[in-house]
């Protein structure tokens, strides 16, 4: 009660300074001009688990409350074909992470109904959930054995720790001290938007039936999940249900600056210590995946240690034997999961693609690889009997249900869950074309439309730059910064790929390497031209450009070396200093990379494209945003870039989330977020 007060608080004491009326959800159902509002009012689907028969898909839906600022998610079930399609769970405790029972009778999931994140099961014709696991700690992600008479959950301990119960003895006999100082010998301190307390993520294997939790991960200092993005898809038991295997990165005092992931193999008594399947490589292995008669299991590999960003390959290991192959050793796109065909001839994946997210098929015999489907963001894919189900968003909706043949025909949608919102909200029309940018390289762009476009009329411009910066704004339905925001707010929304998007190669992807405001910026100075004589309804007098993480770097970057091209400038959670970013970030291998080394050893790849040398330039108009628990690009960046613009006398604001990381998650803050930018972009533009 306390934490809502604080919150509410906290959000109406910005909105006051910032001179802002917190606007309430539309209650109007004629249409009108999509914004955040619209954004929230989404259903957001999730999944889809497939039924082992291919019949049935169990899938998530995700509903958003503005006024109690929170959401809540429950499982949902619809026929492969797209009929009768009804709710399975009606807690009001939120219901999530479906899996089907290997007799298709029972659906496992995950919630916190009895206080603590546990496993439940519900019958699928019907019936009270009954709860599985009842362990002291809560449950981060789990899996089910192929005999579904035991679950491999994770959750975390102290590594050194005899039991989950006796982590939480500790942690409650700390929560009793007075002294609340941390001691750390080693990196991470914290990491993403947590403070790190010695506690690590463990795989521990439990019979369904009841019985002690065993650690398969026992006494290491490593994670499984990963840290702070990885899932259950890191770990997954083998083919006879007598071992795991796991994705982790052992790297003591290395870990914050390696990329060291490999795969462990692990018996499920916790007999032996976890054995390392991939020593040799000493960059990225994850995502291990057993063929449908086990004699092969699939995995992501990464070639180049360091490099986060590297291209992911399909890797075949034969497990009698060890023996592997590369399988898309030759493939230029960066696989993002495995799915078998039933057969095992066929690899399903999906990977970034020319400013989609296309769904490919891979022989497993050859290699070769067909695009099944080209044009949108698919997510998810598993296969339903004789086809493909998958989520698909993109620049007009979010995220739905699909299936598709194996061979790419017969596309067909099987829910339509947002249809009625989105026929209410007037969108923009979106439209990729490519220029020709720096290195006389063809680049990619997208362009979307003002709502309810007018021939003749000439339009401001929004000039959203990505974050990443290996990260591609593309054909999705972006819940954070997706370009309808500011098509229904009345402007152009321009999007550029520069040099070091994802999705066109890697050799395009590896670019940017030690010249952050080097390519990036000549692709964007480039494209904002290219786009403005393309589409002479623009008004290229009325520009303002916005950016996150890289993109708010690129920010502060114009800000000093393009000064004089924009109205105003919006900057979330960007870098003011290279040099410092780098003490006071914690992932400290994607700086080495990317500026080739640290500040000591190559202190002038970290003054080369550095904002803060260029602040002497600075003279256009600039919303700073930032949030205090990013630790990623840290808050006294965005306060030291605020500061610059007051001591300089720049039009400026500040508007700081004292509950939000490298993102704005919850919904009040969004709603916050969103009415102070198109109010600034409006201020300067209109």
């Amino acid at each position: 009660m306390y934490v809502h007060f604080m919150q509410t608080k906290v959000l109406c004491i910005a909105a006051i300074i910032l001179g802002i009326t917190m606007s309430s959800t539309p209650t109007s159902a004629e249409p009108h001009p999509f914004s955040i509002h619209d954004m929230l009012a989404m259903e957001r689907l999730g999944g889809p688990a497939v039924s082992p028969d291919g019949k049935r898909i169990a899938f998530t839906r995700r509903v958003t409350d503005v006024e109690a600022n929170k959401s809540h998610t429950d499982i949902w079930l619809i026929h492969t074909e797209g009929s009768n399609m009804r709710r399975l769970t009606s807690h009001e405790s939120s219901s999530s992470n479906p899996k089907w029972s290997s007799d298709g009778t029972t659906i496992f999931f995950l919630s916190s109904r009895n206080g603590s994140l546990q496993v439940w099961r519900i019958a699928v014709d019907g019936g009270e959930a009954v709860q599985v696991t009842d362990l002291p700690l809560d449950i981060s992600g789990y899996a089910v054995s192929p005999d579904a008479s035991r679950l491999a959950v994770s959750m975390d301990v102290f590594p050194d720790s005899n039991s989950p119960a006796d982590t939480k003895k500790r942690l409650d006999e700390k929560a009793e001290r007075k002294a609340t100082g941390m001691i750390y010998d080693k990196l991470f301190i914290r990491h993403w938007d947590h403070w790190k307390d010695g506690r690590r993520s463990h795989v521990f294997v439990v019979p369904v039936a009841g019985g002690d939790p065993v650690d398969v991960m026992k006494g290491m200092d490593a994670d499984c999940p990963s840290k702070p993005f990885g899932g259950d898809e890191e770990f997954t038991f083998a083919p006879d249900g007598k071992s795991i295997v796991f994705s982790a990165r052992d790297a003591g005092r290395e870990e914050a600056w390696s990329t060291n992931f490999d795969l462990y193999v692990s018996p499920i008594d916790g007999s032996s210590k976890p054995k390392s399947l991939t020593a040799d490589n000493k960059a990225w292995d994850t995502l291990p995946v057993f063929s449908p008669d086990g004699k092969t299991f699939a995995y992501l590999a990464m070639e180049k240690p360091g490099y986060e960003s590297d291209r992911f390959r399909i890797v075949l290991k034969d497990w009698a034997s060890g023996s592997k192959s590369v399988l898309t050793k030759d493939w230029d796109r960066s696989p993002g999961g495995i799915v078998w065909s039933p057969d095992g001839k066929t690899i399903y994946t999906t990977a970034a693609n020319l400013g989609q997210r296309s769904l490919f098929g891979i022989n497993t015999q050859t290699g070769q690889v067909a695009t099944l489907l080209h044009e949108g963001n698919v997510r998810s894919p598993a296969v339903a009997g004789d086809k493909i189900a998958f989520g698909m968003d993109h620049l007009r909706s979010p995220v739905e249900l699909y299936t598709v043949s194996p061979d790419g025909t017969d596309l067909k949608q099987i829910t339509n869950v947002n249809g009625e919102r989105l026929a209410e909200a007037q969108m923009g029309e979106p439209e990729q074309f490519t220029f020709k940018g720096a290195n006389d390289d063809t680049v990619y762009a997208y362009v979307v439309k003002p709502a309810n476009f007018v021939e003749g009329k000439k339009y401001p411009v929004a000039f959203l730059i990505h974050g990443g910066p290996q990260g591609s704004f593309g054909n999705d339905f972006h819940y954070r910064w997706n370009p309808q925001a500011y098509a229904g707010a009345g402007y152009a929304a321009v999007m550029v790929d520069f040099h070091g998007s994802t999705g066109y190669g890697q050799a395009f992807c590896d670019s940017i390497n030690q010249d952050w405001g080097g390519k990036p910026l000549e692709d964007l100075q480039k494209g904002l031209a290219a786009t403005l004589e393309r589409y002479p309804w623009m008004d290229g007098e009325r520009v303002a450009a916005l950016g996150a993480s890289y993109g708010g770097f690129m920010i502060n970057w114009i800000a000093g070396n393009w000064p004089d091209r924009f109205k105003c400038l919006v900057n979330h959670d960007g870098n003011l200093d290279e040099r410092m970013a780098y003490y006071d970030t914690e992932e400290l291998w994607f700086p080495e990379w990317d500026h080739g080394g640290t500040p000591w050893d190559n202190p002038e790849n970290f003054s080369k494209h550095n904002p803060i040398d260029h602040v002497k330039n600075w003279k256009t108009p600039m919303l700073v945003i930032h949030g205090a628990l990013d630790y990623r690009v840290v808050d006294t960046q965005g306060m030291s870039t605020f500061t610059a613009l007051q001591r300089r006398n720049i039009p400026s604001r500040f508007l700081y989330f004292p509950d939000e990381n490298h993102w704005v998650l919850k919904p009040a803050n969004s709603v916050l977020w969103h009415d102070t930018v198109i109010e600034w972009l409006d201020k300067w533009t209109k």
